[in-house]
């Protein structure tokens, strides 16, 4: 447990960030995404050294264009999880209020 959920945890608060939903996910489904952020992270860090260092700006650019595309495939994986497990399980239990849910993320990842 990160020292953000352990805070939360004490105070018994939730993420201001979100929905109050909680997703119980598998070891190997939540060390791939953890490692994807850590690579993204990594990233991050290294084109502010970049600019630190006084990197040319293309230099730059193209470092933080990787680190959308990495974000980008963090998504699709994220929603192709949400999908076949919190979607797929809600609509079998009789939930079809989780398809306008996932149509209204849809709308936000596409803007």
């Amino acid at each position: 447990m990160s020292e953000y959920e352990i805070k939360l945890e004490e105070n018994n608060e939730s993420c201001p960030y979100c929905s109050g939903k909680h997703k119980d996910r598998d070891e190997k489904e939540f060390k791939d995404l953890i490692n994807r952020l850590k690579r993204i992270e990594g990233q991050v860090r290294g084109v502010e050294g970049m600019l630190e260092n006084d990197a040319y700006c293309t230099d730059i650019l193209i470092q933080v264009s990787a680190i959308t595309s990495a974000l980008n495939s963090f998504n699709k994986v994220l929603l192709a999880n949400h999908m076949k497990t919190c979607v797929a399980d809600n609509i079998r239990n009789g939930n079809d209020e989780v398809i306008d849910e996932l149509v209204n993320t849809l709308q936000k990842l596409m803007k």
